[in-house]
């Protein structure tokens, strides 16, 4: 366990490293359309637009995030890893992270989760949504708050939320 935690900070500070002293608004953006109302706007206009499969989306998504949430919520407090910018000396991280704990990431889980949705309706955005995902997982090392470690374990629980999700509809 010890080497996988070198590892993983290893590999942490070589990615974070690809920011130091560099301009990150593009990444800050990319992190924030994972902060969840971008998911809800895109629920509620496929619910009122998409007459094939908008209802169905909707209602998938509701309840794989209200799985999802308190999962996620046990497991933080559970684990409790510390970030980056709070475990590393001399670090600072490029934001201010958004709960005091980093294992599972939770912007990760929900742009997975997210991804796994649409991609499961609407197939031909595969590329394009888990892309999107990948990319909203690693602004969050890129930005110092968050562990590669971090990353893969919220990406499986959003999956696993929405693989669980769309076999209970």
């Amino acid at each position: 366990m010890k080497s996988l935690t070198q590892t993983d900070t290893q590999l942490f500070h070589w990615l974070f490293g690809l920011t130091a002293k560099r301009d990150c608004r593009w990444i800050i953006w990319m992190s924030r359309t994972g902060d969840g109302h971008l998911y809800l706007v895109l629920g509620l206009l496929l619910w009122l637009f998409e007459a094939e499969h908008g209802a169905l989306f909707l209602y998938s998504a509701l309840l794989a995030y209200s799985l999802e949430l308190p999962v996620y919520l046990i497991l933080k407090k559970f684990l409790r890893r510390q970030r980056p910018c709070d475990l590393l000396q001399n670090f600072s991280a490029h934001i201010t992270p958004s709960d005091k704990f980093s294992l599972p990431s939770g912007h990760t889980a929900a742009a997975f989760l997210m991804a796994s949705l649409i991609a499961s309706f609407y197939p031909s955005t595969l590329i394009l949504v888990y892309g999107w995902a990948s990319i909203i997982g690693l602004s969050r090392v890129l930005l110092g708050v968050h562990y590669p470690s971090d990353i893969l374990a919220g990406a499986a629980l959003g999956l696993s939320m929405s693989y669980f999700s769309l076999s209970l509809l």
